[in-house]
């Protein structure tokens, strides 16, 4: 039996091979161009398309059509296994018409043998990736806004193991800066409690209460003193500021007035916590025992919380990475050094400054970045006039270290977070760390909206991410007991989980990173069309024609799939392999969600029209069996790259 795995790639070089060797024949002394073929929009003029006609016309100073007939001509289909037929079409071009009963064979033999290894080719060269994803500060639950970044990080893993790559995923502990310490402070004023509910859930509120509490008591300071220097316009800005922070702390104080006051009581015994703050912050850079203690304590709270999380939707990391590590072994003073011996680094009023635009000009670096000529990259600050660092220059003792372990690196964070990542960039070649920087990849991602739902982090408005996940199996649950009421409640709720979870996963992933993901109950679990539903109960329905057939298809005649809507699925299946390809290569995994409804959609038309366990004849049935035995394992490998549960019954 002949199998493939990658059948419509066979049948592209079957094609270029057919005009190259044509090409040979009618042009010898022509300097061949590259064979590009694209796919025909309709599979009825053909299956694959060449245009090269265009271009050999304007070399020969003749018409596209009259080389194009020439070349036809020449081709010998005789010697091919899969070309059926080959034309001229419109202007110019050549049509490729594949054989659709022995490609109808190579395809659904393929994907049968292969199973669940179908579509999934492996890479000529195997490479050690990492991918950092999620890396949320541990300051409070991971909300909606936060979660697109562990679906995608943790698709974009799933789908470069499946490539054959060695993929390890690390979550960057983000516990140096004065936000950790703020959290660390208002949990040290409480007695460092127990939690009484979910640990980053009840951290969470620590921190939007002390945060508050403490700006209050800064703008308040800062309004004295603009009193004491008669300053008006900065009494005017301080008061406005201290306003909108009163209102903050009035809604704080009803949503939580236990703790409130008692952080206010804590708090107003220290008569400049901001200083306190600051002093903690430090302590803990300088590797302090009892500031490592409490503000390891409470990130790890936060982070046991992080965990719980990711366990429902089944993310995992290999390596949970603390900032705070790189700078107490002398790697982030190490590498602040050798910048400062480059000539790229300079000293303003004790505050130590990266000048990257400097870099891009003497090593000529805008082609290689993408840059414009007039797109100037502005410095970056690497320390504070108090000895602390900044965030970028902790990353890149990170970054280094990262590439001790993998060859690739691939950084999930958001758009917004650009001109930082290319920073980065900028100075591993300061560095003289060319091939780091090469390999170095920021995967951007727009952000989550909800609409006419406003975030805001200090005011504690933020819907959690196990908030959403609650909401969406609910919801599923309520759509599974009124479409299948006969179901136990335990079935009911099984379903309903992994539709949820699957719904909210699939919402994250399946739209391209470059735009906004618009988080509606309407999209997310519609399941009409384009959801994790909607092809979880494709995936379903086929499983469930293949039970109902009671038969493995003794011997499908697969030369009796001649119907459109047949040869369209053949066509879907076939070309998996290059969607997934594509995907890893070009990091996009929306083209898998994309082509797991694509199939969807084609197979729910497909079984509306066409009869497959009673079809006219047991051949035709055994074909068409064979066919949804094929589609049901396309879909379950597509979903299983975007971690979506492919379920046998709904």
């Amino acid at each position: 039996m002949m199998i493939s795995e990658n059948p419509f790639d066979q049948f592209r070089q079957e094609c270029q091979s057919a005009l190259a060797n044509a090409l040979k024949k009618t042009l010898p002394e022509i300097k061949a161009p590259t064979i590009t073929l694209n796919k025909t929009p309709n599979i009825e003029y053909g299956q694959l398309a060449s245009s090269l006609c265009f271009e050999l016309a304007k070399k020969l100073n003749q018409k596209p059509l009259t080389i194009a007939t020439l070349i036809v001509d020449a081709i010998d289909k005789s010697s091919f296994k899969l070309i059926e037929q080959v034309s001229c079409a419109g202007a110019g071009y050549i049509n490729f018409h594949v054989n659709f009963a022995k490609f109808s064979a190579l395809t659904l033999q393929s994907v049968k043998q292969l199973k669940f290894d179908y579509g999934f080719v492996k890479a000529t060269e195997s490479t050690k990736i990492i991918v950092e994803h999620t890396s949320v500060n541990p300051l409070h639950p991971i909300h909606i806004g936060q979660a697109r970044n562990p679906m995608l990080g943790d698709a974009l893993a799933r789908i470069l193991e499946c490539r054959g790559h060695t993929v390890s995923t690390h979550y960057y502990i983000d516990d140096v800066g004065r936000q950790s310490s703020v959290v660390a402070y208002g949990y040290e004023k409480l007695g460092r409690p127990k939690p009484t509910e979910k640990s980053d859930l009840f951290v969470g509120k620590i921190y939007t209460v002390t945060s508050c509490i403490v700006e209050i008591n800064r703008l308040k300071r800062i309004r004295d003193l603009a009193v004491a220097v008669n300053s008006a316009d900065d009494l005017a800005k301080a008061n406005k500021e201290i306003d909108e922070w009163m209102s903050i702390a009035a809604e704080l104080k009803e949503k939580f007035p236990v703790l409130f006051e008692a952080l206010m009581s804590k708090i107003g015994e220290d008569e400049n916590p901001e200083e306190e703050i600051n002093r903690l912050n430090r302590a803990y850079e300088d590797d302090e025992p009892k500031a490592k203690k409490l503000i390891r304590e409470v990130s790890d709270l936060c982070l046991e919380g992080f965990r719980e999380t990711m366990a429902r939707v089944e993310v995992i990391y290999d390596s949970w990475d603390w900032e705070s590590d790189f700078v107490w072994s002398g790697q982030v003073s190490e590498v602040l050094q050798k910048l400062k011996t480059s000539p790229f680094v300079y000293n303003e009023k004790g505050v130590v400054e990266f000048d990257a635009e400097k870099v891009v000009e003497v090593l000529k670096l805008k082609p290689k970045l993408g840059l414009s000529e007039n797109n100037e990259v502005p410095p970056l600050t690497l320390g504070r006039a108090d000895g602390t660092t900044l965030y970028t220059t902790r990353d890149l003792a990170y970054t280094l270290w990262k590439f001790k372990h993998a060859g690739k690196i691939i950084n999930v964070i958001g758009m917004e977070q650009s001109l930082a990542q290319l920073q980065l960039k900028i100075a591993l070649y300061a560095l003289g760390f060319n091939e780091y920087a090469e390999n170095l990849v920021h995967f951007a991602y727009n952000l989550v909206t909800l609409p006419g739902y406003k975030m805001s982090s200090r005011r504690g408005h933020y819907i959690t991410f196990d908030q959403v996940l609650d909401e969406a199996v609910q919801r599923a649950y309520e759509e599974v007991s009124k479409r299948s009421p006969q179901l136990s409640e335990d079935e009911k709720r099984k379903i309903a989980n992994f539709v949820g979870l699957g719904a909210v996963r699939y919402a994250l992933v399946d739209v391209d990173t470059s735009k906004p993901v618009i988080f509606t109950w309407e999209r997310v679990l519609n399941f009409e069309t384009n959801s994790a539903p909607y092809v979880q109960y494709t995936h379903a329905r086929a499983c469930s024609i293949l039970r109902k057939a009671e038969r493995e298809p003794e011997k499908p005649s697969y030369e009796l799939l001649t119907e459109k809507l047949e040869r369209e699925l053949i066509m879907n299946l076939a070309s998996f392999p290059d969607t997934f390809m594509d995907a890893a290569e070009y990091l996009k995994p929306n083209l898998i969600a994309d082509y797991a409804n694509g199939l969807a959609d084609k197979f729910n038309t497909f079984y509306n029209a066409l009869p497959v366990i009673k079809a006219d004849s047991q051949e035709l049935s055994d074909a068409r069996i064979a066919l949804t035995q094929a589609i049901q394992i396309a879909i379950h490998n597509a979903l299983t790259l975007i971690g979506v549960v492919a379920p046998d019954k709904m």
